[in-house]
C-alpha cells in the first residue's frame, strides 16, 4: 500500500498496480491492437488493388499509428485513464496528484508505449524494468507523463473505513479541512484503529490531545457535548468522501450522503440502557474554531504511518449519549 499526496495535500492509501496485472491488461489490449490490425490490413489491402503504391504506404502508415498510439491515447482519454485491458483488470491511470488525466498525460504515454517501450528501442525490456526498479510500478511512459496505474478493486484487509456518525453529517459537510495536515490525520487513524487496544488513561490521554489539534485547524467547530471519538470519525470520513468526489470514481461506505447545514442539532439523549465510550472526552460548550488556524504538531506518543485507508469506528445499532453509534 502506498501514499499518494493530492494537489490540495490530502493523503490518499490506494494500491499501485502490480506487475503481473498490468502485464494482463497489456495483453489484452495487445490482442483488441492485433484485431484491429487485422481489419486495417484487410482494408487496406481491398483499397491497395486500385491505389497507388504511395497510397497504400500512406495508408499502412495510418493504421499502424491508430493501432499502436491512437488505441491507447483515445481509450485513457475518454475513459479518464482505462483502456479495455486496464477495466477488465481494476486499474486506471491518474496523474502523480491522484487527479484524472487529460489528453496530454495520455498522449506522451502513448508515444512512450509505441517508440521507448514495446515496439521501439527497448523491445518491452525498459518498461518491465522501471516498473520492478520503481516503487510504484512506473513504467517509462508513467515517468515521462508523471502518472501512475492505480489498482481501484484491492481494498484493504482487515481494516474499516472511518464511519461518520449520522448527527455529524450536516456539520462534517459544511466543515474547512484545508488545514488539516497530512501527518496529524494520519495519527488519527492511527490512533482510532488501535484504540480498542490502548488501556482507558492512555485512550482519554491520546485522544483528547488529538481532539485539541484537530478542533485549533478545523472550523466551525462541532457541537457542544460531540464526544471526541465521533469528532475524529467524522473529520476522516469526510476527508475522504471529498476526495472520492474529486477524483470521480465510485464511492466507497466511508461517509454518508451530505445532508444540509440545517440539520446539526444539538445532541439528543441516549436510547435506555446506552453507555457512552469510556474516558472519551467531550466538546465544551464554550469551544470556537479560531479566525486563522494553525499548523499543529502531531501530539507526543502518536506515530504516523502507513497503516491502510483510513480506519475508524465501525458502525453498529448500539448508540450512545447524542445518537451516536459506539466504537466497537
Amino acid at each position: 500500500m502506498q501514499q499518494l499526496v493530492t494537489g490540495e495535500a490530502v493523503a490518499l492509501d490506494l494500491r499501485p498496480a502490480a506487475v503481473p496485472s498490468r502485464v494482463i491488461a497489456g495483453v489484452i489490449d495487445a490482442g483488441l491492437q492485433l484485431l484491429l490490425f487485422l481489419g486495417g490490413g484487410a482494408l487496406v489491402g481491398a483499397i491497395g488493388q486500385t491505389a497507388s503504391a504511395a497510397a497504400n504506404a500512406a495508408l499502412t502508415v495510418l493504421v499502424v499509428v491508430i493501432v499502436l498510439i491512437g488505441y491507447p491515447v483515445a481509450f485513457e482519454t475518454l475513459l479518464r485513464g482505462r483502456t479495455p485491458g486496464k477495466a477488465a483488470m481494476g486499474l486506471r491511470v491518474v496523474r502523480d496528484d491522484g487527479g484524472p488525466i487529460g489528453f496530454r498525460q495520455a498522449f506522451v504515454r502513448g508515444l512512450a508505449g509505441a517508440f521507448l517501450e514495446r515496439f521501439g528501442l527497448t523491445l518491452f525490456v525498459g518498461a518491465l524494468a522501471t516498473m520492478l526498479l520503481n516503487d510504484r510500478s512506473k513504467r517509462i511512459g508513467d515517468l515521462l507523463a508523471g502518472t501512475v496505474v492505480l489498482q481501484e478493486r484491492v481494498a484493504a484487509r482487515g481494516i474499516g473505513l472511518a464511519a461518520m456518525p449520522p448527527p455529524l453529517v450536516g456539520w462534517a459537510a459544511q466543515i474547512d479541512l484545508s488545514g488539516l495536515p497530512n501527518d496529524l490525520a494520519l495519527s488519527i487513524r492511527q490512533f482510532l484503529a488501535r484504540s480498542p487496544q490502548l488501556t482507558d488513561a492512555a485512550r482519554e490521554d491520546l485522544g483528547g490531545r488529538l481532539v485539541q489539534a484537530v478542533l485549533a485547524v478545523v472550523s466551525p467547530p462541532p457541537p457542544p457535548g460531540t464526544p471526541g471519538w465521533a469528532v475524529l470519525s467524522a473529520v476522516l470520513a469526510e476527508r475522504r468522501r471529498r476526495e472520492e468526489l474529486r477524483l470521480a470514481t465510485p464511492a466507497l461506505p466511508a461517509a454518508a450522503p451530505a445532508a444540509p447545514a440545517t440539520s446539526v442539532a444539538a445532541p439528543h439523549p441516549a436510547p435506555p440502557g446506552a453507555t457512552a465510550p469510556p474516558n472519551w472526552p467531550a466538546v465544551p460548550a464554550s469551544t470556537a474554531g479560531p479566525a486563522e488556524p494553525a499548523q499543529p504538531t502531531v501530539p507526543a506518543g502518536v506515530t504516523p504511518a502507513d497503516t491502510g485507508p483510513d480506519t475508524g469506528p465501525a458502525t453498529g445499532p448500539d448508540t450512545g449519549p447524542g445518537g451516536f453509534a459506539l466504537p466497537r
